[in-house]
């Protein structure tokens, strides 16, 4: 019967895992994660979870005893630390080896950290990524205290509406000209920018940190505008690296993460990836996505792959973010486009930015306001694109644009 191994015990991890059974695999499945935590969404780590809303439990992907039923060896707080593809064999932390004849690689991404010569690893100085960046930082977030949030994208933003909902005095410096700068048009930037000074928040846009200070323990930040700020804790979300130090130890091909092609298989046929680790075939080039949606579509085509299909993956990228009471829907990717219209919401706070490429639309952001959120995604995934005047129009039907496009 044939052994998979799967490294990386995340959401990829599991909905592969999880597929493989589901599609009849009767041979073994070791699911191997580093951490000691069953396999958990991560989203409400930024979110509800440190609110103080969410107990640990109720992030697991699945019961603890999921894994024993179906057969699945889960085996946490283990680390491999080399892929011998001749021998088709993982060596672990342990001292132990593990043949496999399918190796997957679902590793995710790592955050990127502050140099620790201009203070990144003092104490007080966090990470949010796991569970356990989560729990450590727990204790930090009591009402009066300063926390300095580090980066202006989604994680940040995320972190600075906890903390300034839970009383925390709380400032948010991104070096780039505006918040959001690289994944997101000037109006959807200037929307949260909006958001978060009304709550209370210190954003500073265009400056960077030059140096965290404190005697063993952050206290203190230095900024290139040449002011400085006293705080109690810093928080740093500057973005994620994909995970890909064993496969490029294993000779495998990466580019922006590890390089696979439309069914998950990397330049080894043996082995196959998914999920943030990954970069594969989109409309003519090669994307990588970090999400929830395409790390569970993403692995469970890759699992009719190892199954002996022909997945052809054919990503439909969206995206969510919470912030005080705002939901952010995402549909598509932006990247490319060369005008947006702005369309005004039916409620509070409600608003969408819609973004082309000529007459071809891209993606949509959509503040409160669902509908837009959901004809976008039907139109893109159809590649179906209405007027951009219309949109524009705050009068015009969306439904009616839809039935029109339809014609």
């Amino acid at each position: 019967m044939s052994r998979i191994v799967i490294v990386g015990a995340g959401q990829a991890g599991a909905s592969l895992a999880a597929k493989l059974r589901a599609l009849g695999h009767d041979g073994s499945i070791t699911l191997i994660g580093s951490e000691h935590a069953p396999p958990y969404q991560r989203p409400p780590l930024s979110k509800k979870y440190l609110m103080g809303e969410l107990d640990a439990e109720r992030l697991y992907l699945r019961p603890e005893t999921f894994y024993g039923e179906q057969g699945i060896e889960l085996r946490g707080g283990v680390t491999v630390t080399a892929i011998d593809r001749s021998a088709k064999a993982v060596a672990l932390d342990n001292g132990e080896n593990l043949a496999y004849d399918q190796l997957a690689l679902t590793t995710g991404s790592d955050p990127i950290r502050l140099p620790g010569e201009i203070g990144g690893t003092l104490a007080g100085v966090y990470t949010l990524r796991s569970l356990a960046d989560a729990d450590a930082m727990a204790a930090e977030f009591v009402e009066g205290r300063r926390v300095l949030v580090i980066g202006g994208g989604y994680i940040g933003l995320e972190i600075a509406a906890v903390a300034a909902a839970r009383g925390l005095a709380v400032t948010l410096v991104e070096m780039a000209e505006r918040i959001l700068q690289r994944v997101a048009a000037p109006a959807t930037s200037g929307f949260f920018a909006d958001l978060h000074r009304a709550h209370g928040v210190d954003l500073r846009e265009g400056t960077a940190v030059t140096g965290l200070t404190g005697e063993g323990r952050v206290s203190a930040a230095s900024f290139a505008d040449g002011t400085s700020l006293d705080i109690d804790f810093a928080v740093v979300g500057i973005g994620i690296r994909p995970s890909t130090g064993l496969a490029e130890a294993a000779g495998l091909a990466v580019e922006n993460g590890i390089r696979v092609d439309g069914d998950g298989r990397t330049s080894d046929p043996a082995i196959f990836a998914a999920g943030d680790c990954t970069s594969f075939p989109y409309r003519g080039g090669r994307v990588r996505l970090e999400s929830v949606g395409n790390a569970i579509d993403q692995a469970e085509a890759t699992a009719a792959s190892m199954m002996g299909g022909t997945a052809g993956y054919r990503a439909r990228p969206w995206f969510w973010s919470d912030q005080y009471d705002v939901k952010l829907q995402i549909a598509g990717l932006s990247a490319g486009y060369d005008k947006t219209v702005v369309r005004a919401g039916g409620g509070a706070r409600a608003q969408s930015v819609w973004y082309y490429r000529g007459d071809e639309l891209l993606a949509v952001d959509a503040m409160n306001d669902p509908r837009s959120y959901m004809m976008g995604k039907r139109w893109i995934e159809a590649g179906e694109s209405p007027p951009a005047e219309a949109l524009a129009d705050p009068q015009s039907d969306l439904k009616a644009l839809g039935a029109a496009l339809a014609k």
